[in-house]
């Protein structure tokens, strides 16, 4: 169900979407164009040129025109052959239009660059063009399921053995967390079909990441509330009852947070993006019903001696040692200003990452090793400089062509103006620019084009291509961060209002969280920029991090304040946190290296938009976890006291804690 086509990914209205539209409904399908570049250090012989020509021939004889009439067959508006000769002699080159009716660009590259292989010794060839991306970009993609599938669960499989230093119990969550992202993968195939949600291979390798790391984390956090009423019930039925009153609203309300956080996805424009909305929340949704149904269900049946070797027994809690969580607690309580402000410190340094290239990642840089279709750009840019920019795509109706073909010729950044077909009463031109692709001045060089385009009365031209695309997507994202991000914010704060019934509390944990991510943000952007060189930030890593930082870093406070707000009813505010963050320490530590560790999983791929937001959000969930968690919520807890909780009244501790009811089913458990 998956597809990376550019017409599925952007919005509607954007206007290379329906270029593209136009395309596909056109006999023959749209045109996967092709660049040949050949090369000889010592200039292009004869014999070299009269290869080129006999590679042009056959390839348009093995893939015709959509039409007898073709921009390939005709020469060009300077009268020149199909074929062109670069000023220095040195390069020779030729564009192939092939029509979708023979296959799309993955299957197409291959066999495309095959028939050019017979060639004179030296003469090198590079084949590129948007076609030929496109292929080089779904190969990267192909395959791409099962291998993010199988390192995920290496990865979780080693954690969960490291944490529970147990033979058998690992497998428990693994098997089980493996079923949920089954079904959530059954439940987006029926969204798709009902819907018709677009899913591309991104939003399917994230499912798979998303419903993997929660899935784990919930099972940890069940795992550890089980384990502390295991000491305190003889029966495993019971014991679990109350593991799932202690831990469940937590887990729900956690979950409800994200699911809530992906559904701000819809108000995107962007069909991928927009997309993963529905896609993120079925993953999760699945993940919690099978981690507090069937999860528990396993537990029961498997008893205690799931536990082997460090098995808990009945009646034989270990007595309250100061551990390594109630140690820091104890520092942070005597030191509370300093380890508010060294936390804020430490984040701010961070913040200045900012400062660094936080510039749009252009297309031929999104390879950690570039293929050909990318070095091939780089060749044509050295000797045919006044081609060296993707070239776009024009219709216009048939009787305006002339007109538009001559407004397009004095447009400035226009190089080449080559008149196509008329089909099905639209004709097509092409347009090459002279800057490179994906740089501010080609996208300036699109915007005079189709201003110049659209003043031309009933031509009722429209402009799209690759860049095009790109300058669209652009355009769209910022619009979808400017309405997405506030909302996420919102839905975030209204169910932390919700859970903790206060108003303050949720506010300083939505701050921590937004600053947080500022900080993994510009911790991420020096990386990217002066450790691995990479040359902007995609367009999706900004949003797609905040959004999982937002509601996966919330995640982690809710576990920990509805703890402490827990355990404020009886003891007070400050025995309450600490009492919460001895409890909750250990286990969201865990869980937040297990999450951090599955988003690590996408630096594996060799695309740099997934290794920005595998590490980005793996960084900020780690930053998250071990000190926003750790350190600088506790110690705004602590500083601000019981006034946290405003307007719910928690301050005072009660003498005695209030007497447990049993209900029907915990007594029916003992009796048995």
């Amino acid at each position: 169900m998956t597809t990376d086509k550019a017409v599925d990914m952007l919005p509607a209205s954007a206007e290379s979407t329906r270029v593209a539209a136009l395309e596909d409904s056109l006999p023959g399908g749209e045109d996967n164009t092709f660049v040949f570049v050949y090369r000889r250090a010592g200039g292009v012989s004869d014999a070299d040129r009269a290869t080129v020509q006999r590679h042009y021939d056959a390839l348009v004889k093995r893939y015709p025109p959509k039409t007898a009439v073709s921009a390939g067959d005709e020469d060009d508006d300077d009268g020149g052959p199909a074929t062109r000769v670069s000023t220095d002699g040195k390069a020779v080159m030729f564009t192939l239009d092939v029509s979708t009716a023979y296959g799309a660009a993955e299957t197409l590259v291959g066999p495309v660059r095959d028939a050019a292989k017979d060639r004179p010794a030296g003469l090198e060839l590079k084949v590129t063009g948007p076609a030929a991306i496109d292929g080089d970009m779904d190969a990267v993609f192909d395959g791409i399921d099962l291998q993010v599938f199988l390192t995920t669960v290496i990865v979780v499989t080693v954690l969960l053995i490291l944490t529970y230093r147990s033979p058998v119990l690992w497998f428990v969550p693994l098997v089980v967390v493996g079923v949920a992202a089954l079904t959530s993968m059954a439940t987006v195939y029926l969204l798709v079909k009902g819907f018709g949600i677009v899913v591309n291979d991104q939003n399917s390798a994230l499912l798979t990441i998303l419903v993997f790391g929660v899935g784990t984390d919930y099972a940890l956090l069940l795992i550890a509330r089980y384990r502390e009423t295991l000491h305190h019930h003889d029966n495993v039925r019971v014991a679990m009852i109350a593991a799932l009153r202690g831990a469940a609203p937590a887990i729900i309300a956690s979950a409800a947070t994200v699911i809530a956080g992906l559904l701000c996805l819809l108000a995107a424009d962007l069909n991928d993006i927009s997309g993963l909305g529905p896609i993120g929340a079925a993953g999760i949704l699945c993940a919690l019903l099978a981690m507090l149904t069937l999860f528990p269900a396993v537990l029961v049946v498997l008893g205690r001696r799931i536990f082997w070797p460090a098995i808990p027994r009945f009646n034989t809690a270990p007595q309250d040692k100061p551990g390594l969580w109630a140690r820091l607690g104890t520092a942070i309580n005597r030191r509370r200003w300093i380890a508010t402000l060294s936390s804020l410190g430490v984040l701010g340094v961070l913040c200045l990452g900012l400062t660094g290239n936080t510039g749009p990642l252009r297309e031929q840089d999104q390879f950690l090793s570039p293929p050909e279709s990318i070095t091939g750009f780089t060749v044509l840019r050295q000797h045919f400089p006044e081609l060296g920019g993707q070239p776009m795509t024009i219709y216009t109706r048939p009787t305006h062509q002339q007109q538009v073909i001559d407004v397009a010729k004095r447009t400035p950044g226009v190089a080449q103006v080559v008149a196509g077909e008329t089909v099905a009463g639209w004709a097509d031109i092409s347009v090459f620019p002279t800057d490179a692709p994906d740089t501010p001045a080609e996208y300036d060089t699109i915007k005079r084009i189709r201003t110049a385009v659209h003043a031309v009365n009933g031509a009722q031209a429209i402009v799209g291509g690759p860049s095009a695309e790109h300058l669209d997507t652009e355009i769209t994202t910022s619009r979808d961060e400017k309405v997405v991000i506030p909302l996420v914010l919102a839905v975030v704060l209204i169910v932390l209002g919700l859970l903790l019934r206060a108003i303050v509390a949720p506010l300083i944990l939505m701050a921590t969280v937004v600053v947080s991510f500022a900080a993994a943000f510009g911790g991420s952007v020096f990386v990217f920029d002066t450790i691995l060189g990479f040359q902007g930030i995609d367009y999706s890593a900004p949003l797609l991090a905040f959004l999982f930082l937002v509601a996966l870093g919330v995640d982690y406070n809710i576990f920990l304040t509805s703890r402490a707000r827990e355990e404020t009813v009886g003891l007070g505010t400050t025995a309450g946190m600490l009492k919460a963050l001895n409890a909750t320490g250990g286990v969201i530590t865990s869980a937040g290296l297990v999450l951090a560790a599955t988003f690590a999983v996408l630096v594996s791929l060799p695309l740099v938009m997934l290794v920005e937001v595998g590490f980005l959000v793996a960084f900020g969930v780690l930053l998250d976890a071990l000190l926003v968690r750790s350190v600088l919520v506790p110690a705004l807890t602590l500083l601000i006291g019981r006034r946290i909780w405003w307007p719910s009244h928690l301050s005072r501790p009660t003498t005695q804690p209030p007497k447990h009811q049993h209900t029907a089913d915990e007594e029916l458990a003992l009796q048995h």
